[in-house]
């Protein structure tokens, strides 16, 4: 019995106990598919990289308090989603930041790339300068997005490579 548990110590919170917005939120079945690819665990530092209502950030945070969570995020409306979902699950271990300070953030571990904006090349390049080991996961939803990848990952000393395609109906 632990009576200040507060989470269940796996992924899967529904979306509809999320504050939302007009902002786009990972959906549920990819949020736990993404979160069991980082593979985190107790002492991690972990970057969601363009956060929208954080859904991601919050989730992590809330498998350990010893996980430091930083929700990245460039737009104002979504950034006070994150706020309002950091306070509305009473977590203390998610910091908001914004996209240009990854560089004062502390050494992380594990990021998330949910929104790149285009600058998926810049993103990677400071997160390999601050870990070249850390494991990373970036959702695509349109080719585009996808193809940017493919095309700039091949910059990166990549280890353990793995595309997954997701379909949830």
């Amino acid at each position: 019995e632990n009576p200040e548990a507060k989470y269940i110590i796996t992924p899967g919170m529904n979306d509809e106990t999320f504050v939302r917005g007009k902002v786009p939120m990972t959906k549920e079945e990819v949020r736990d598919v993404s979160i069991c690819k980082l593979k985190l665990h107790k002492g991690a530092v972990f970057y969601d990289i363009g956060s929208g209502t954080g859904s991601i950030a919050v989730e992590a945070a809330g498998l350990s308090n010893d996980i430091r969570v930083f929700a990245i995020e460039k737009k104002e409306e979504a950034a006070s989603l994150i706020g309002k979902n950091k306070e509305h699950f009473g977590l203390e271990n998610i910091k908001a930041d914004a996209p240009d300070g990854l560089e004062t953030l502390l050494k992380p571990t594990h990021a998330f790339i949910g929104g790149s904006s285009r600058r998926m090349n810049e993103i990677l390049s400071v997160l390999y300068q601050k870990n070249p080991k850390m494991r990373i996961v970036i959702n695509a939803i349109s080719l585009e997005t996808i193809c940017e990848i493919k095309e700039v990952l091949s910059d990166y000393p990549i280890e353990n490579e793995e595309l997954i395609q997701l379909q949830v109906s």
